[in-house]
């Protein structure tokens, strides 16, 4: 999982990218978390609880994403993802939604997060 932060020196604004697969993720990020210092802390203290056996999942409900965190995962989708089970699609039809839920290994998030934290401080 690759990613990058950027700042908007314009507007002032920080913005997370991830590679394919993972797009959601840059949004949560930049929509979600933001450059809040003490929500960027308090994700990563739930990971480390998770990751000591003091927890077993963790989930924080946003605007417009959700972040699920269990003890090999983190999970990020959007709040409208699903549909109803009477809708069903004719056989060759797919729901894309990539860009609306991505997974990674926590260690990886934790990473990726703890990343945020130090761009976000140097940027403030």
């Amino acid at each position: 999982m690759e990613y990058e932060f950027r700042r908007n020196s314009l507007t002032g604004t920080f913005l997370a990218t991830f590679s394919m697969d993972h797009e959601v993720l840059g949004q949560w990020f930049s929509e979600e978390l933001g450059p809040e210092l003490a929500k960027i802390q308090q994700v990563l203290d739930r990971v480390a609880e998770i990751l000591a056996g003091k927890r077993g999942s963790w989930q924080l409900i946003g605007g417009d994403l959700t972040l699920e965190l269990d003890r090999e995962q983190a999970r990020v989708y959007a709040n409208v993802l699903g549909f109803d089970e009477e809708y069903e699609l004719e056989d060759a039809m797919s729901l894309y939604d990539a860009e609306s839920e991505a997974y990674c290994g926590l260690e990886d998030f934790e990473q990726a997060l703890l990343s945020w934290q130090e761009f976000v401080q140097k940027g403030l």
